[in-house]
């Protein structure tokens, strides 16, 4: 593979803004598609009479296992086929998988229907962040992402107060077929209204040779440290914020005694709504710092997962549930630079053509680790301490997951030692 600089001016990229709109809202149907379980867990539980174990099985680790580790060959199909084609067929395959949660008769059906779910959601972002790339230089590709990113918050918005109001009407199993079929709408928008960018040209570099193998590609990312390090920083924090992104519209309804139609607008506009703003200013706030140092890129998430800490705290142990939501808005406003700024890395500190394979590997290592073991592991928690006899188990069990994001911090710490020279050698 050679890769050679293009002696112009960098090129004015129209259409850009449409395809970004179109991709950020893709990701926001794709966490519409996997949090309208959220909102619903507790009258799920109470129908098919299941555990929090269970809970955490379905929002973690049932759909997790498959997103992740089909992720890693469609993101090798991404970087040598057409990646508009590709996101507009798993596009199609989670929206139909998620009405067909809404036919689950017991607690294996709906395991099997999350399961598709993920095979889906599988070629949703590799092959989209490594579109963006093509589209946005490095100083506003994290500006870019972020506003791609928000699709998270804009997901679980529209996927909490959908899944809130539904349920109050119709009941949960309608809240799945109304998720749904939209997507099979917006996948044919994404086939059809938005082309496939020449691979390198917000670069201003030239791809002309074949894609590297998947040996040569881990060998690559192996030997970045500041990928390694920032991959274990976000991994940590991946799983404390996927734990209380599942628990806690559960958490407020069992301390407060609401009901998912009264928790679903709030919580949909604080990590949804305010997640989202976040999302964008603080892409923004990266892009601006990361100007002078791009060692920024892994440290302004340290800060943020630091000032996270105290309020997720007394989010916890709020008296009533409007303090709860006080608290919730700093951890909300700042909750997902973690993710921006990890696909800003996965696109900046390899080559070219391993850009969809290095998104795929970070998804890969969040999305199992994280996604996928977060929520289980405060399940099991929760049920731990419930056989103890204590009076919030699943408040206790979420303190405890706060510590993830300790640790977090540590190793995104480290991650700026050799970021600005890894990103060096990924633009030879």
């Amino acid at each position: 593979m050679t890769s050679t600089s293009i002696p112009t001016a960098a090129p004015k990229i129209s259409g850009r803004a449409w395809v970004l709109a179109v991709l950020t809202l893709t990701y926001t149907f794709n966490h519409v598609d996997r949090q309208i379980l959220v909102i619903l867990l507790e009258p799920i539980k109470n129908e098919l009479g299941l555990q929090d174990s269970q809970l955490g099985m379905l929002t973690g680790l049932a759909f997790a296992a498959f997103y992740a580790t089909l992720g890693i060959p469609v993101a090798m199909w991404a970087d040598r086929g057409n990646r508009r084609n590709i996101i507009a067929l798993a596009l199609t395959v989670w929206s139909a998988m998620t009405a067909l949660c809404g036919l689950a008769q017991s607690f294996w059906h709906l395991l099997l229907a999350r399961m598709g779910v993920g095979v889906g959601e599988a070629g949703g972002t590799p092959p989209a962040t490594s579109m963006i790339a093509d589209l946005y230089p490095p100083q506003e590709r994290a500006t870019a992402l972020g506003i791609y990113t928000s699709g998270i918050g804009l997901g679980i918005m529209a996927g909490f107060a959908l899944g809130g109001y539904v349920y109050e009407i119709w009941g949960w199993r309608a809240a799945f077929f109304v998720a749904g079929i939209p997507g099979l709408l917006l996948a044919l928008t994404v086939r059809f209204a938005i082309p496939e960018p020449v691979r390198g040209l917000a670069d201003q570099r030239k791809d002309d040779g074949p894609a590297p193998s998947l040996g040569e590609t881990l060998k690559f990312i192996f030997s970045q440290s500041s990928y390694l390090w920032l991959l274990a920083g976000c991994l940590l924090i991946c799983i404390s914020a996927n734990a209380f992104l599942v628990f806690t519209s559960s958490h407020l309804q069992r301390t407060y005694g609401l009901t998912p139609g009264q928790v679903s607008l709030p919580l949909g506009v604080l990590i949804g709504g305010v997640g989202s703003v976040g999302a964008v200013v603080m892409g923004r706030v990266c892009d601006m710092l990361s100007k002078k140092d791009l060692r920024w890129r892994p440290l302004i998430i340290a800060i943020c997962a630091a000032v996270a800490l105290p309020f997720a705290w007394m989010f916890l142990r709020a008296p009533s549930v409007e303090l709860a939501y006080a608290w919730n808005v700093v951890p909300s406003f700042i909750g997902l630079i973690y993710a921006s700024v990890a696909y800003t890395a996965s696109q900046e500190l390899v080559k070219l053509r391993m850009r969809s394979f290095a998104s795929a590997f970070m998804l890969f290592c969040l999305t199992l680790i994280g996604i996928g073991c977060g929520p289980w592991i405060a399940g099991i928690l929760s049920d731990h301490f419930a056989g103890q006899g204590a009076a919030h188990p699943l408040a206790r069990s979420l303190e405890l997951i706060l510590l993830f994001n300790v640790a977090s911090i540590f190793c995104l710490l480290m991650a700026t030692k050799n970021y600005r020279k890894d990103a060096a050698r990924a633009a030879e």
